[in-house]
């Protein structure tokens, strides 16, 4: 009877040769990246994207928001008038010293007006007025563009016409006229012009208006 038997040495080395062709060490250079940290390229160029679109919005957040602030200080920084005129309608006559008073009353206009030089804008706001069919309204008049708007605050509609300069007065010369009436230099002497206009097409290409209006 033939007993077989094995090497337990033999066998011992035989596995460790082979554990250690199984686990073979891969050895990177120093300036190599760990390929497990390593991110595909169309993603750092997603990435990118993202930051430049996130940047590019914030600066034009911060632009828009400056120029909001700077019209909102330099409206607040300018000075607003204050002036009104007592009329009476026509028919009726002034009562002469000591003659007794007649039944008329004196009916008041008064408006509250801003002017800003620079920019040859001048507004407007007129409350509403002691004669009949007259609403409350806005009104500017933009030197710059050649317009003036109308806003009617019971109807909450604008009406956009051209500028008539033979009435309305530059910026300049206005306030100037505003601030001898205010000093005492001049006297105002006003008129009450009734004027009828005609509504026509809708504006659609509101940007030709410019900012103000």
């Amino acid at each position: 009877m033939v007993k077989v038997s094995f090497n337990s040495a033999l066998a011992q080395k035989e596995a460790a040769k082979k554990e250690e062709e199984n686990s073979q060490v891969l050895i990177l250079p120093p300036d190599a990246k760990d390929p497990e940290d390593a991110v595909p390229v169309g993603q750092r160029r997603a990435w990118c994207w993202c930051m430049c679109f996130g940047l590019a919005f914030m600066l034009a957040g911060v632009f828009l928001g400056g120029a909001y602030l700077y019209k909102y200080f330099a409206f607040q920084q300018g000075g607003v008038y204050f002036c009104g005129i007592k009329y009476i309608e026509d028919g009726l006559s002034l009562p002469e010293p000591g003659a007794e008073a007649q039944t008329a009353r004196y009916h008041t206009i008064e408006q509250n007006i801003q002017i800003l030089e620079e920019e040859d804008v001048e507004f407007i706001s007129v409350p509403v007025p002691e004669f009949a069919d007259s609403d409350p309204a806005d009104i500017v008049h933009d030197f710059h563009r050649r317009l003036t708007a109308y806003l009617d605050l019971s109807l909450d509609k604008c009406y956009v016409i051209p500028l008539n300069t033979s009435v309305v007065m530059p910026p300049k010369n206005f306030l100037e006229l505003l601030i001898n009436i205010k000093a005492g230099t001049y006297l105002p002497q006003s008129y009450l012009i009734h004027e009828q206009m005609i509504v026509t097409d809708r504006i659609e290409n509101v940007d030709q208006l410019g900012f103000f209006i």
